[in-house]
């Protein structure tokens, strides 16, 4: 008998209502001869809420207090599902994270999964029930709570479907991955299939589809993975390995990220292993880099400017005197009122002149560039925050990726 995984996220489970209509398809689908396993984040708004409080006492308070709080929105998720299963007539079962064994590093708010239990999974599946497991969260072999970071759900999903051998369908409040939000382009085409490499460029640039983490893991072990609404039955987008079809398409989609700022170290010592010195210290205070970018100043002086997730901005500052003190810094400086601009396409591998268009455009919108980088398949721009959704129609309009009339 085949397993399916299914994820719902938080506005998927935002009411009873809704948590039941979700049982339903839950049903549906060990009703069609599934094995199901139900991944489910917390409620619409819960996390925000809860991570709300704790900043509202210390913006920069304990990771690891931050996680025990925040885990604990799954945990009413995964009960109110399983009740709702067993009203509708089927027996279910609901896990959190240390009851399965979700292992994952030490790192707070960002851990990483490292191994799962299966074995507890599938006796209950082999007991004919439908299993809920709380996505998001995990835990260290110390038998610490962690999460995966927000949209770690999805990751939770397509980990547990690798385990198990398992699809995993995504069910979100859209019916399929689009290439652009259509809350800023209503006309934007929604994508039939993507490659994981597309899917993980777009992720990692701002699409909210799915979790970076959850489409790498996808791909390292080839789990079927599927975006479906959770409002309708219609076939959604199918993520594979690779998209033939798609060949001829320049650029698949533009996606935008708003999450992050832009720190700058000025007057630092333009001599080798500086660089070096600067991105060691923030690895070992688990902060991810993004987008990097060095000019060379007056006097052998450098300034470095770089992007992280704006969430780390309190932890950056924390420490900002000891960052300055390492590399001998004039000044740090945090700009959180920007946004990076990403066009994404397998098509450009074979394609020259996509980031010429794509300059000119943001040019003739008078909208200034203040960082770039590339890749084979993306090219990505951070710009002021305020021209965001000027940037993404622009763009959508000139790569063609609207719907035509009857389409």
């Amino acid at each position: 008998m085949s397993i399916l995984v299914m994820k719902f996220g938080g506005t998927s489970v935002g009411s009873t209502q809704k948590i039941l209509a979700a049982a339903e398809k839950a049903i549906r689908e060990k009703e069609a001869g599934h094995q199901v396993v139900v991944t489910v984040s917390a409620m619409s708004g819960e996390t925000d809420r809860l991570l709300n409080l704790a900043n509202e006492i210390d913006p920069a308070g304990s990771p690891r207090e931050k996680d025990m709080l925040a885990s604990t929105g799954e945990q009413v998720s995964i009960a109110l599902f399983s009740i709702a299963v067993q009203k509708l007539g089927y027996p279910a079962i609901s896990f959190i994270a240390p009851q399965i064994d979700m292992k994952t590093d030490r790192a707070h708010q960002k851990a990483r999964l490292k191994s799962i239990d299966g074995a507890k999974i599938q006796t209950a599946l082999n007991e004919d029930k439908i299993v809920v497991i709380a996505g998001f969260q995990g835990v260290t072999d110390e038998g610490e709570i962690t999460t995966l970071g927000r949209g770690g759900s999805d990751t939770t999903a397509v980990a547990i479907a690798a385990v198990l051998g398992a699809q995993c369908d995504i069910y979100t409040d859209v019916d399929g991955v689009y290439a652009a939000d259509p809350r800023i382009v209503p006309k934007a085409k929604r994508i039939p299939v993507l490659s994981y490499e597309e899917m993980l460029e777009m992720a990692s640039s701002g699409a909210k589809v799915l979790h970076t983490r959850s489409v790498q893991f996808a791909a390292k072990y080839n789990v079927p993975l599927q975006v479906r609404s959770s409002f309708d039955d219609k076939p959604g987008t199918m993520i594979i390995q690779e998209v033939k079809t798609m060949e001829q398409v320049v650029v698949s989609a533009i996606t935008h990220s708003m999450k992050e700022a832009k720190v700058t170290l000025s007057g630092i010592a333009d001599k080798p292993g500086t660089a070096a010195t600067i991105f060691k210290f923030l690895a070992e205070k688990n902060i991810n880099v993004d987008m990097i970018v060095q000019n060379v100043a007056e006097g052998d002086l450098a300034d470095i400017s770089f992007t992280v997730e704006r969430t780390d901005v309190p932890y950056i500052k924390k420490v900002e005197m000891e960052l300055r003190s390492l590399v001998d810094a004039k000044k740090l400086t945090y700009d959180d009122k920007i946004a990076k601009i990403s066009a994404i396409g397998v098509g450009m591998r074979t394609h020259a002149g996509v980031a010429a268009r794509m300059f000119d455009v943001l040019a003739a919108k008078g909208i200034n560039i203040l960082m770039i980088s590339t890749s084979e398949i993306k090219i990505s721009c951070v710009i002021e925050e305020a021209y965001t959704e000027l940037a993404v129609r622009a763009l959508c309009e000139e790569f063609g990726l609207e719907k035509g009339e009857g389409e």
